[in-house]
């Protein structure tokens, strides 16, 4: 979808260049991350692709399409943008900041209002609320939404996203980026994406390049791949330590082994319930109402009651979790969870599985497990197999993950 041939940029009155000879691809489909130390030259990169900055020399090829010298506004049309300060126009509605480059492109008012519709939904805003507000209106992560489909709006094939969510707070730039993520699912634009945070380029990209210094790329691989086999001494020290856990980042629940906890129905006889624990070697029942979806845990001391209710005991199935959580976000849920435990269900809300602990903690280990089998060698050089740690874990990958 994008290559980059040679792109140079020497910015006037430096000496050392920003970008020097940089040569790459993006695939269709895909969210390429660049990420770096500051100042490497990442966010000059990516500006040169829709020419917000003039390359001195090389050339940007789109679809096959040499768009060095293109008119460049025309190409900027074609190209949906996303900065980290948002960039709505404040004295603009809503619906006139969706809507600015469709009118460019001359869209008749029914497509350009069923498109800023459409938009509005697929982000969870109810367009009668909210085409008519301003951006003073909206909250922090509201504006960033906005700022997304904005650029969403003509239906482009390639989208530039510089920072798009560095200034907002923790909580709302996760749930934004699960947002995305779900919404990229879908749409499947091909997405340059530049960020300063290893860990958000291992949560949201599909290749990320780690950038020294002049845009020089210093790996250009799949995160997995990035964590699993770092190409150097820079890319080790810029991953960080803990690969381990960074990788729970990428696998999700339905990439693993889950629990067949016992189970029981909300209306079971106690008694039948008793039965049910003392053939289990867990302490715990979880009842499923009529749909199977999860309602309570008991334990024998929950059944010591004269209650035959057994909607009235135990404690509620709170941490419930869809198999394409990832491993990360389960084991935050399970530090909080009163089981340390997440109950995994489908899209109805039915009942599927359970993972603890130990289900992640065994999930880590055949991660490393194969890693090392992948690698040929552990971390300093010798070979293993990891036949013994692999017949310990347990809860380990499913034999069709490779």
């Amino acid at each position: 979808m994008i290559r980059l041939e040679n792109l140079t940029k020497t910015f006037k009155g430096q000496k050392d260049p920003a970008v020097e000879d940089l040569t790459m691809e993006i695939p269709e489909g895909e969210i390429c991350v660049l990420v770096g130390p500051s100042g490497c030259g990442k966010t000059t990169t990516m500006r040169m692709i829709n020419r917000l900055i003039e390359p001195d020399s090389g050339k940007i090829f789109l679809e096959d399409e040499d768009v060095t010298s293109v008119d460049s506004d025309q190409l900027r049309q074609r190209i949906g943008y996303v900065i980290q300060q948002i960039g709505l126009f404040p004295h603009m509605t809503i619906e006139d900041n969706i809507a600015t480059v469709p009118r460019l492109l001359g869209w008749d008012k029914k497509k350009t209002s069923d498109r800023t519709d459409e938009l509005l939904e697929m982000v969870g805003m109810d367009p009668s609320d909210y085409r008519p507000r301003y951006p003073k209106e909206l909250s922090g992560g509201q504006k960033q939404r906005i700022g997304v489909v904005r650029a969403m709006a003509a239906d482009p094939s390639v989208m530039l996203m510089d920072e798009p969510f560095g200034a907002i707070d923790p909580i709302t730039r996760s749930r934004l980026q699960n947002e995305f993520l779900r919404l990229q699912a879908d749409i499947k634009k091909t997405i340059v994406f530049v960020t300063h945070d290893i860990e958000e380029a291992i949560k949201m990209g599909d290749r990320i390049a780690i950038l020294r210094e002049r845009s020089r790329i210093a790996q250009y691989d799949k995160p997995e791949n990035i964590l699993l086999a770092p190409a150097d001494e820079f890319v080790a020290n810029f991953v960080g330590s803990g690969a381990s856990l960074k990788r729970l980042s990428l696998a999700k629940l339905s990439d693993i082994e889950l629990i067949d906890w016992p189970t029981a129905d909300l209306d079971t006889d106690p008694d039948k319930v008793r039965e049910i624990l003392q053939r289990s070697d867990r302490g715990w029942v979880l009842l499923l109402d009529d749909n199977r979806r999860p309602q309570r845990w008991v334990s024998s001391d929950d059944l010591e009651d004269d209650d035959e209710d057994l909607s009235r005991t135990g404690l509620r199935a709170d941490s419930i979790a869809h198999p394409d959580t990832t491993l990360s976000a389960a084991l935050a849920d399970m530090l909080t969870s009163d089981k340390s435990s997440v109950i995994i269900v489908d899209e109805s809300g039915a009942y599927e599985g359970v993972a603890d602990l130990e289900t992640i903690t065994n999930a880590t280990k055949a991660m490393r497990v194969e890693a090392r089998a992948d690698n040929g060698h552990d971390r300093d050089g010798t070979a293993e197999t990891g036949t013994e740690e692999s017949e310990e874990s347990g809860g380990r990958l499913k034999k069709d993950d490779s």
